[in-house]
């Protein structure tokens, strides 16, 4: 047995209480993959059985589109609603969260029948059913591909019943909601311009679009001969007869054939000036400048002040296009027109404008749009001569022909090129035209108001979402539905042979939607086209007949519609889904088109009051690189979710010592194979209000602060193993550092999970790298470990520290679940016995509020009073480092000095110093009272002022007087003793150990 007083040799550590933990350096593969089905599908599954279903937490899926392979925006977007889920799991909600896919539309189509093409399948007998299979088959293998990526991320959803656009059940009540619509009076049927792309055949909706700022385009100067003049202008003798052709300036010349009228400002002032080469010009005043410059001649003003109200409705003019037999056409008045650019006159072209169309129609004019599907001119573009643009481009040899036109007639006064902003196709990357064609439509103009009304008692996050989608909503009064392509929804309409006339009835969607029931969709194709089923039986007495139309639905109303999918009971909730998050870009598209849709659901269901779908609309912003740039495959800037995941991104991590390159299999691979979690944090830790970077640089980043949890788990787990909840030590009995730890861990546990119920994800990231960091690595940590290795396993300064930890584990736990949930659950399975039998399932957990008596604000200005001075001490040492005279920083002593009005916290904590700074001894006295004489006597010593309250004081830092004890390392054995003797305290605990 051993003696008290007498030193023994022997080996210590064995009597220390280093920490164990099975807890690994990294996690295995093999076990990455348990973990992540356990906190993916085994969790969703568990808490859709256990927890209430009364009124679940329902996060409706924005369906990603199934084409192509996923990128860091999925990751971003998928991770960040598995995060908003497993925030509200943890508050005690059961998760609905269905995952969906948008599988219809023109880039899959196109790309199936690239598919076609390649192996030789395609050929001008290949019809709309051969188009449909393959568009299908490769929707439906890209959504699982795309859902094997999605849980890679550890995204915990109901993978099993995810929904597809292209699925029987979801087309059936997309048809239900189109057929209210009908009845509601909704959807109508007109001939008006359109977006309409050449280059993929089909009409576009604005969302549909991309805007190229660098598009260039020949502009052109035309003139018209005036064929009518009012009398005020013609019988002025300052003209004398002479012909006058007022002026317009068009960026788009193949336009010209389909001009209908020529307006003016109502107000505007206008000039008629004499030109040497093209005669009497009427143009805007403000604008003869610009002639001038533009003709490269100086224009003699004739007549002044001539106001548009003069020449609208009252002059008319010369068509260019349409032959000397063509009737001459009006100068109209319209609010668009302006003197901002150009001539100050418009030319108006009903069928290739949206303001010409409302312009036009509100005065009986004709819509004419001489183009077809291909975006070619028709032979009605120029009747008199059809050979001349017949089959021409109209955006390239087209618009030159038509140019060459006017030279002929010497109408074109200049020509140049102007770049400008312009729409083209978002799939196909090619400029779009406006084009008058027979389309359906949904009148929002009705539903509009409603529409609105529904938004006010939604929170936007970012706040600016609301009048973002405000704005797309008041500046639309009808939204193009239709599509001219093979797959997708049809549109149920009927068509009579002979007159052409739509039918679109709630009796004929209904007979087609019991059509498609019994034969499928894709019969609406396949059968015959005289198959007399399709048709209703009041119908089928005409012996002219009908026939099915080719229109399939724009994709926006398929996804549009998917909040039919969301099956919950509707009792106490105020909308059907809490959440829709998707990209900025969607305010323009699938937020709209589900407002809209839903809206009109409701009206026709006869509710005057109606509501968003969607409780909460949470928006993203795009992913950039470092340099700020949107991520291209041509600029070959895009990073795959899968390189961040496994490593690959980042550079090799130096061989471990001893291992050299080789590794063992359970120590996981050489290189920083992050896993789902690396990916989870980036997304969680960023600011995805705005653009959202990923790099080398910021992955670096993430990694340091996932290996920092890593590494305080694996403390927490290694302190704690010999611990059990019922050896929790009381408040009362804590030490002052542990109180000041539960302070600093309550603020951080609150502050996150205020965090997290504001959708700020990124603050919580930042709170929690700080907390780790700062408050608990190099504050508390450093000042436990003492009393952790070195006194007796029940001491009960040792247990307090220990209930501290107990605390940080569990609420460290809790807040890091929704962000990192593998390692998480990686911390479960390392967790000891003592403790998970106390304890549930932090992924199960509903995460526990701190405790009230942790918040005292004491604490935080005793804290602040300590690490000041601290603060001081490590500076002091750093200084004695630099000499070589320290090593450790228990290789010194402290003394403060103080008045005595600021010595009151430093007595308060007087035991708990040395702990707290890390040194073998602290001693405090007032300024009035000597300091230590040791001081002077010492080795070496080094003094700094300092106010840790207010009060200036003195610190010193100065050599030991004493011995280091071989087993806590502390400078604290007489040095007049042995050697090898140990201090007094480890005497003590070494003595009850033997016993």
């Amino acid at each position: 047995m051993h003696q008290p007083g007498r030193s023994l040799p022997r080996s210590w550590t064995s009597t220390l209480k280093l920490p164990k933990s099975s807890f690994p350096p990294r996690v295995s593969p093999t076990d990455r993959t348990k973990y992540l089905k356990r906190c993916t599908d085994d969790l969703y599954a568990w808490q859709r059985r256990e927890r209430p279903a009364t009124n679940p937490f329902v996060l409706h899926d924005g369906p990603p589109y199934a084409n192509g392979e996923l990128h860091v925006g999925h990751a971003l977007n998928k991770i960040t609603k598995d995060i908003i889920n497993r925030v509200q799991l943890s508050r005690g909600k059961q998760v609905r969260y269905v995952p969906g896919w948008d599988c219809h539309g023109l880039p899959i189509e196109l790309k199936a029948l690239q598919g076609l093409r390649d192996s030789g399948a395609l050929d001008n007998s290949v019809g709309a059913a051969v188009i449909r299979k393959a568009a299908r088959t490769l929707a439906r293998q890209t959504v699982k591909e795309q859902m094997k990526g999605f849980k890679g991320f550890g995204v915990m959803a109901d993978w099993e019943n995810h929904w597809k656009t292209m699925d029987r059940e979801f087309e059936m009540r997309q048809l239900g909601i189109f057929r209210e619509m009908v009845d509601h009076g909704l959807i109508y049927r007109k001939f008006k311009p359109v977006y309409w792309s050449p280059s993929t055949g089909t009409a576009l909706a604005e969302a549909e679009l991309e805007y190229k700022d660098d598009h260039v385009s020949t502009a052109a100067l035309i003139k018209f001969p005036l064929e009518k003049i009012p009398e005020s202008i013609g019988k002025n003798p300052l003209l004398n007869g002479k012909e006058i052709s007022v002026v317009i300036w068009t960026t788009t010349p193949w336009t010209l054939p389909a001009n209908a009228a020529i307006a003016v400002s109502h107000d505007l002032q206008y000039v008629i000036a004499d030109s040497e080469t093209h005669g009497c010009l009427l143009v805007a005043q403000s604008r003869i400048e610009y002639m001038q410059k533009m003709l490269k001649e100086d224009l003699r003003v004739i007549l002044p002040n001539v106001m548009g109200s003069e020449l609208a409705e009252k002059a008319t003019y010369r068509p260019l296009c349409r032959g000397p037999e063509a009737e001459a056409q009006p100068i109209i008045t319209a609010d668009f027109v302006t003197a901002d650019s150009g001539s100050g006159l418009v030319h108006c072209a009903p069928g290739h404008g949206m303001d010409d169309y409302e312009a036009c129609l509100a005065r009986g004019i004709e819509v004419f749009a001489p183009v077809s599907d291909e975006g070619r001119f028709t032979d009605k573009a120029m009747p008199q001569d059809p050979s001349r643009l017949s089959g021409k481009f109209v955006l390239g040899e087209g618009n030159e022909a038509v140019l060459e036109y006017a030279k002929e007639r010497n109408q074109l006064l200049a020509q140049h090129q102007y770049e400008h902003k312009y729409p083209y196709d978002w799939r196909s990357k090619q400029p779009i035209i406006i084009r008058a064609t027979e389309q359906w439509f949904t009148d929002v103009g009705d539903i509009r108001k409603n529409a609105l009304q529904s938004l006010e008692d939604v929170r936007f996050v970012p706040e600016t979402g609301k009048s973002r989608l405000q704005n797309f909503i008041k500046n639309r009064s009808e939204w193009c539905i239709s599509r001219q392509r093979a797959w997708g929804v049809p549109i149920p309409a009927l068509y009579h042979r002979s007159s052409g006339e739509a039918v679109l009835t709630k009796e004929s969607v209904s007979h087609i939607m019991q059509t498609i029931k019994e034969r499928g969709v894709d019969a609406w194709w396949t059968d015959d086209a005289d198959d007399a089923a399709w048709v209703p039986q009041s119908l089928r007495e005409d012996s002219s007949g009908y026939k099915r139309g080719t229109d399939t639905m724009d994709v926006w109303f398929d996804s549009g519609t998917s909040w039919s999918e969301i099956d919950v009971p509707t009792e106490g909730r105020s909308h059907p889904a809490d959440v829709y998050l998707e990209g900025t870009d969607q305010h323009r598209g699938w937020f709209q088109s589900g407002l809209l849709t839903y809206t009109a659901h409701q009206l026709a269901s006869g509710k005057t009051e109606t509501r968003a779908p969607f409780r909460n609309l949470i928006t993203h912003g795009f992913t950039l690189d470092e340099d700020g740039r949107k991520m291209s495959k041509s600029i070959g800037n895009v990073i795959a979710p899968q390189t961040i995941m496994d490593g690959t991104l980042l550079p090799p991590l130096k061989p471990r010592k001893g291992k050299g390159k080789k590794q063992d299999e359970n120590q996981g691979p050489s290189y920083d194979a992050l896993g789902p979690d690396a990916l989870r944090l980036w997304a969680a830790g960023s600011d995805y209000t705005h653009e959202v970077v990923i790099g080398k640089q910021v992955l670096q980043g993430v990694h340091t602060s996932l290996h920092k949890f890593r590494v305080t788990f694996k403390l927490l787990l290694g302190a704690l193993g010999d611990f059990s909840p019922k050896d929790a030590v009381a408040y009362e009995q804590l030490q002052q550092v542990d109180r000041i730890a539960l302070k600093h861990l309550s603020d951080m546990v609150i502050a996150s999970q205020n965090s997290y119920d504001n959708f700020e994800f990124y603050k919580a990231v930042t709170i929690l790298n700080r907390w780790a960091n700062l408050e608990f690595s190099a504050f508390y940590m450093e000042a436990i470990k003492d009393r952790l290795y070195t006194l007796g396993e029940n001491s009960l300064s040792r247990r307090a520290a220990q209930t501290t930890l107990f605390y940080i584990l569990t609420h460290l736990q809790e807040v890091l679940g929704p962000i990192t949930p593998l390692l998480v659950e990686e911390t479960w399975e390392h967790t000891p016995e003592t403790i998970k039998s106390h304890s549930g399932h932090p992924l199960q957990r509903i995460a526990a509020s701190p405790a009230t008596q942790w918040q005292d604000p004491a604490l935080e200005t005793s804290y602040k009073e300590i690490t000041a001075v601290h603060a001081v001490i490590k500076s002091l040492q750093e200084e004695a480092r630099s000499k070589k005279q320290l090593g450790s920083s228990l290789q010194s002593f402290v003394h403060i000095s103080l008045p005595r009005e600021g010595t009151t916290i430093f007595q308060q904590y007087l035991s708990e110093l040395p702990d707290l700074f890390v040194v073998s001894s602290v001693t405090i006295s007032k300024f009035d009272e000597p300091v230590p004489t040791d001081i002077a006597e010492a080795e070496w010593q080094y003094q700094q002022t300092c106010s840790p309250n207010g009060h200036e004081g003195m610190v010193y830092v100065y050599a030991p007087q004493a011995s280091k004890c071989p087993r806590c390392w502390r400078y604290a054995v007489p040095e007049t003793e042995e050697t090898d003797k140990i201090c007094d305290r480890c005497e003590d605990v070494v003595a009850k150990l033997d016993v």
